[in-house]
């Protein structure tokens, strides 16, 4: 009887994350989701788990848009923020719940998957610029308590599956073109031959950049083969390459230079010409073997090396001490890793059990060099370019879990249960030991035990509601650690204790007859010694522990369909993320050793920086499908963010609306899609993002103005 009321919440999942385009899926989905990201190599309906995890299809990742960036598809996700800075040397910012929100650059707090293979390090540094939305099959988002079920940093988790080839052979080829000479260019090959299925996909995207000096290049590659050795059998390879040269940084603004012209560069960014390189390639094997009716495993392998240099913009008389590491950033980072699983289904009082054991170990070789961005004196002195060598040395950091969760499915009660135990070491040592630098080499280790409950009440056909509890862990990354606090000289700063959260969340899904579907959820998360920012000066960050903070929130989305072709979304949070103790900080240039001015207090009841308080999205389309015409309305709401820990400077609230036209055709075996895209449509005047307690007060990142874009896509069936 439950699953009759999942099957027609179903049909209502693809409308949660958007409505799916014609030319790429026909027919609807007649079962709820299934997911895997709550409990790790346990499938599960989303209706029925005890956790807030929403599922972004593949079409609506790709549908009217750039797709580019994760910031354009998960706005329809209620707890989670993405703000696209402008900036493609510092990617979009993610925030779940409020973790990660304090991240200056790549993404913070979060735990990144593609495919089974983490995007994050065993520090909890993520990166998502070889995230491919071209093959995507979905992105899965979990929210809460269950994220501790993934170990160190996870505030939050996102799981993005490319689509397996087959059965028919599809040849894809699309471009987009639109404001700010910005250009996207994507080829797909996927099809099954036998027992192998492929999906392989290329892409191209170039554009100058909405502000001045922030053009960017990336080129990316990903593939993805599944053979199909048995029933039982299947191995599956995954290889992804992203190459961006040189990416422009234009920095923040102080709130003058924002006003006077919001689409300049920081000036210092043309002086010193910071920019950014990355390459990345990756590879990696998942083995799937189910070895009777109860028993299977799973065997998940990876490696890749990831390399990146970047030009910033540190005065030269900073660098003179020789101390100092230098401006330029130069890293060199190989990373493997191996999950082994296994699963057991079974029963217990006649009902369904799944069990799942597993051990996690990762590891990441860091070579980290600094260079002065300068070369020569007086008249021949030459600025952004690589002089000599300030900093040297090895860093090592791995990760060794061990888990153990468990699924069991009642008639009126699931229960689902998680534990999982961590253990990561830092390990740093110093090759530049000149003068007054002395040996910085050293070592860290952290471990904790991470336990989640979830209990699920299947009150009627149509009605889910559940109580979740977790806890959870999060170690300062290599890049907080690389920095001590001014005065303390170089080397690591392995005085940072990890921080500790407790979660809990109550909610309720519901199918609102056959048309609609209600997802709601009340949270709370506490964390002792959260990890902040002491100093941000020059591009330079160090960190402290301060004591407990506290978020609390609520967020709820609601889809689903009218007569006629017409259906809507609406999405919203509300989330409170406050300080329940106040700290010192140093909030500008100049500071000495802690407890020295110009030392500031941040008072308890400040809340955390780069949160807004609330954030909404709605959607009205229309369809018409004998034309192949779809037409959407979107409005976006993010709410003040406050810039510091000090809240004295912040965002103002932001509502902006955007609309899409598309046009599909089917021609004989060819499928043709055209579409036009609004952003922004009242020219609306807004800051983006903000770098949190930036030391220069350069926070604040502009929003482009209206902007447009046309794109087409061609698929060939063979």
């Amino acid at each position: 009887m439950r699953m009759t009321a999942v099957a027609a919440a179903a049909a209502l999942a693809a409308a949660q994350a958007g409505a799916q385009p014609a030319a790429e899926t026909a027919p609807e989905r007649t079962l709820a989701p299934v997911v895997v990201t709550p409990t790790p190599g346990v499938a599960q309906s989303a209706f029925d788990t005890p956790a807030s995890v929403d599922v972004v299809d593949g079409a609506t990742l790709r549908e009217g848009q750039l797709g580019i960036n994760l910031s354009e598809s998960l706005v329809r996700v209620p707890g989670l923020v993405a703000l696209n800075r402008q900036n493609y040397a510092q990617d979009v910012q993610i925030s779940s719940r409020g973790y990660g929100a304090r991240a200056t650059f790549g993404v913070r707090g979060l735990r990144l998957y593609t495919d089974g293979i983490p995007a994050t390090a065993p520090d909890g540094q993520s990166q998502i610029s070889h995230f491919d939305l071209q093959s995507a099959d979905r992105i899965e988002v979990l929210r809460g308590p269950f994220s501790a079920l993934y170990g160190n940093s996870s505030g939050g988790v996102i799981s993005l599956f490319t689509a397996d080839g087959g059965p028919e052979t599809v040849a894809e080829a699309g471009t987009a073109f639109g404001s700010d000479d910005t250009r996207r260019h994507n080829v797909r090959l996927s099809g099954q031959q036998g027992q192998l299925q492929y999906n392989l996909s290329a892409t191209r995207f170039d554009t100058d950049g909405y502000r001045e000096h922030s053009a960017a290049q990336r080129t990316g590659f990903n593939g993805k083969l599944r053979y199909n050795a048995s029933a039982d059998t299947k191995l599956s390879l995954i290889l992804n390459y992203v190459d961006m040269p040189d990416v422009q940084d234009p920095l923040g603004l102080t709130r003058a230079e924002y006003e006077a012209d919001p689409r300049q560069a920081s000036p210092a960014a043309l002086t010193f010409n910071t920019r950014k390189s990355v390459d990345q390639l990756q590879a990696g094997a998942i083995l799937e073997h189910r070895l009777d009716a109860t028993h299977s495993f799973k065997l998940t392998g990876w490696r890749g090396t990831r390399g990146t240099v970047q030009y910033q913009a540190i005065p030269v008389g900073t660098q003179t001490p020789i101390t100092q590491p230098g401006g330029v950033i130069d890293l060199d980072r190989d990373y493997h890793g191996l999950d082994g699983q296994w699963v057991a289904r079974t029963r217990l009082f006649d009902a369904p059990l799944t069990l799942t054991a597993g051990l996690y170990a990762d590891r990441l070789d860091e070579r980290r060099r600094g260079f002065q961005n300068f070369t020569g004196t007086g008249a021949t002195q030459q600025l952004g370019v690589r002089g000599a060598l300030r900093r040297d040395e090895d860093n090592e950091v791995g990760s060794f879990d061990q888990y153990l969760q468990g699924v069991w499915s009642g008639a009126r009660f699931s229960v689902t249960a998680g534990l999982r135990h961590s253990r990561v070491s830092f390990d740093s040592r110093d090759r530049f030991i000149v003068g007054a630098n002395g040996n910085d080499s050293g070592s860290a280790d952290y471990s904790a035990t991470t336990p989640a409950l979830g209990v699920v009440f299947h009150a009627t056909d149509a009605l889910n509601l559940y109580a979740s509890y977790g806890e959870g862990f999060e170690t300062p990354t290599f890049n907080e650690l690389a920095y001590r606090p001014p005065g303390a000289g170089g080397g690591l700063n392995f005085g940072l204790r990890p921080a500790e959260s407790r979660q809990w969340e109550i909610g309720a899904k519901a199918a609102l007859g056959t048309d609609w579907q209600l997802n709601a959820a009340l949270f709370q998360a506490r964390t002792e010694d959260e990890l902040v920012v002491l100093t941000n000066n020059g591009g330079r960050s160090t960190f402290q522990n301060a004591g407990e903070t506290e978020r609390r929130g609520f967020e709820a989305a609601l889809s689903g369909r009218f007569g006629g072709g017409w259906s809507a979304a609406l999405v919203g949070t509300w989330l409170d993320a406050s300080y329940d103790s106040s700290f010192i900080t140093c909030g500008r240039p100049g500071c000495g050793a802690p407890g020295n001015p110009p030392d500031l207090l941040v008072p308890a009841g400040n809340r955390v920086p780069g949160i807004p308080r609330a954030t909404a999205f709605a959607e009205l389309a229309w369809r018409h499908k004998p034309w192949g015409l779809e037409t959407a309305l979107e409005l976006r709401h993010v709410g003040r963010i406050y810039a510091n820990d000090l809240n004295n400077e912040s965002t103002d609230a932001s509502t902006t609306a955007a609309v899409r036209l598309s046009l599909a055709q089917q021609v004989g075996r060819w499928s043709l899609r055209e579409f036009l895209r609004v952003d922004n449509l009242t020219d609306r005047r807004y800051i983006g993002s903000v770098i949190v307690n930036e030391g220069n007060q350069r926070y604040f990142e502009p929003a482009p103005g209206r902007t447009w874009l046309v794109g087409v896509n061609a698929a060939y069936t063979f």
